[in-house]
């Protein structure tokens, strides 16, 4: 923050995307800059939907006491045209004491106003949700970057299959990790501190079953069926796994980059696939995907013993690897 200035803070900001942590956080960031100039900053909030045109005077004229003003405008997206006609005959000529901070979701709803203040030339800050495994992997080794450590790769990957999916929870472990550690957060640090979270999924039984590790697949197993994870998406996972490392294997040599758009899946899923198929042949193949349709069926069809039902097919698995290994 040490180096903002007058200059630096854009009148208008636009906060475009329906990801909660990114816009709360950039409206957070955007206060914080401009406290850095002026620490007795104005700070008022207005939902569009309810913003009269009338107010608009009133909320951007200067205020009889000077200083710096920040007007968070949420909801963007719902403000009525002649709000949104006001708002936008205002970007062309802003005070430079007030920064605007207008959230909107993104999407066709409002889209005319969102364009008119981008073309206002309001600074756009991205607040989309992530997409995809890539982005999200790319979002933990920032947010460690963030708060002063650093992550490779292969442990920003493991957090997230502890964790999950969720942004906020996955902030909330990266300031954890780096508050508990020294900040060079590695897949075995991860290991460390979420042992048995990272093993309740049905995607790291069917991972070590494909490797040939059976008494990884079968710890991971039986702590996610003592967790409390239905057997159906484990049986779901496994297929999955045998399946995916079939694709992968008849489609022949090539990057995971050159074998995506042909096969239909990300590359970083190829790549998997790609180091899990070493040793196996395609009768063993064959082999494990039998197993694990038997499985299917078992586990879906209310086999008196649903657990059994996986642990035999983790070493059917894991015996057609084995017996196909070159």
């Amino acid at each position: 923050m040490c180096d903002v200035t007058p200059a630096s803070l854009p009148p208008i900001l636009l906060v475009l995307g329906d990801e909660e942590l990114l816009a709360t956080r950039a409206v957070s960031d955007a206060v914080a800059r401009v406290r850095a100039v002026d620490p007795d900053v104005d700070v008022r909030e207005y939902q569009a939907s309810s913003l009269a045109v009338g107010e608009i005077d009133e909320m951007l004229s200067p205020s009889l006491f000077g200083g710096r003003r920040v007007l968070v405008l949420r909801s963007g997206q719902d403000a009525r045209k002649d709000l949104s006609a006001a708002l936008l005959a205002y970007a062309k000529n802003p005070d430079p004491d007030v920064q605007l901070v207008v959230l909107h979701v993104g999407g066709a709803k409002g889209k005319a106003f969102a364009d008119g203040l981008r073309a206002a030339g309001a600074t756009v800050v991205p607040a989309g949700k992530l997409k995809g495994h890539r982005e999200r992997v790319a979002f933990v080794r920032d947010e460690i970057r963030r708060h002063g450590g650093k992550c490779a790769e292969d442990a920003a990957e493991a957090l997230i299959a502890a964790v999950g999916n969720d942004l906020r929870e996955l902030a909330a472990a990266c300031s954890q990790l780096v508050a508990d550690t020294d900040g060079r957060i590695d897949a075995e640090t991860v290991a460390r501190y979420y042992r048995g979270r990272v093993e309740v999924t049905g995607f790291t039984v069917a991972d070590a079953t494909m490797v040939g590790d059976v008494p990884g697949a079968l710890e991971a197993l039986r702590w996610a069926l003592h967790v409390g994870v239905d057997p159906v998406p484990i049986a779901d996972a496994l297929a999955d796994g045998v399946r995916t490392v079939a694709r992968v294997a008849s489609a022949g040599r090539g990057s995971a980059y050159q074998l995506a758009s042909s096969l239909g899946m990300p590359a970083w899923k190829i790549e998997r696939a790609q180091r899990q198929g070493r040793g196996w042949t395609p009768e063993g193949l064959v082999t494990a995907m039998r197993a694990a349709a038997e499985c299917n069926a078992a586990v879906k069809g209310g086999a008196d013993d649903r657990a059994y039902a996986l642990e035999r097919a983790v070493f059917s698995v894991a015996a057609a690897r084995q017996g196909g290994a070159r």
